[in-house]
């Protein structure tokens, strides 16, 4: 599995305005969309995933995630926000890395293995830090999928 997969250019915001965890996930749930999701239900089951545990991994990153009822694959959107996001993540810094994943409610185990590709991918520092230099969302997914080929 790669991050093209499921991860597509038009999907990548080189720039979150929000600071507020909600907001930032009502940005990126925007992003999605385009797939004829309803934002308002997309943002709500992120939002009671990050009631669960939040997804902040650390390392200035996060994975939300979660279970859209009727969803015909998965699903993402990636930003970056300058400012910082308040993920309440395992080491306590804000979020600047947000790597948004919605799966089929049927989906398990591709969700799984699709958040353990995101997570092993978001680990390495290079990567984010030639993703500093990006200054749009395309270049932002160029970066990724020049990475994750690189995975094999």
């Amino acid at each position: 599995m790669r991050i093209t997969d499921f991860l597509k250019a038009e999907n990548c915001v080189a720039s979150i305005a929000s600071s507020e965890k909600e907001q930032a996930l009502r940005e990126l749930a925007g992003a999605v969309d385009r797939l004829g999701l309803d934002q308002e239900t997309v943002l709500a089951a992120l939002m009671e995933r990050e009631r669960l545990c939040s997804t902040g991994i650390g390392g200035e990153v996060a994975i939300p995630h979660a279970k859209i009822k009727g969803l015909p694959s998965l699903a993402a959107a990636f930003g970056r926000s300058e400012r910082g996001v308040d993920f309440s993540s395992m080491d306590n810094k804000p979020v600047k890395w947000i790597f948004l994943l919605l799966a089929s409610d049927g989906a398990s185990a591709v969700h799984l293995k699709a958040l353990a590709r995101i997570s092993r991918l978001m680990k390495s520092k290079e990567l984010r830090e030639r993703m500093d230099a990006a200054r749009t969302g395309e270049e932002l997914f160029k970066i990724l999928k020049e990475e994750d080929e690189k995975l094999g």
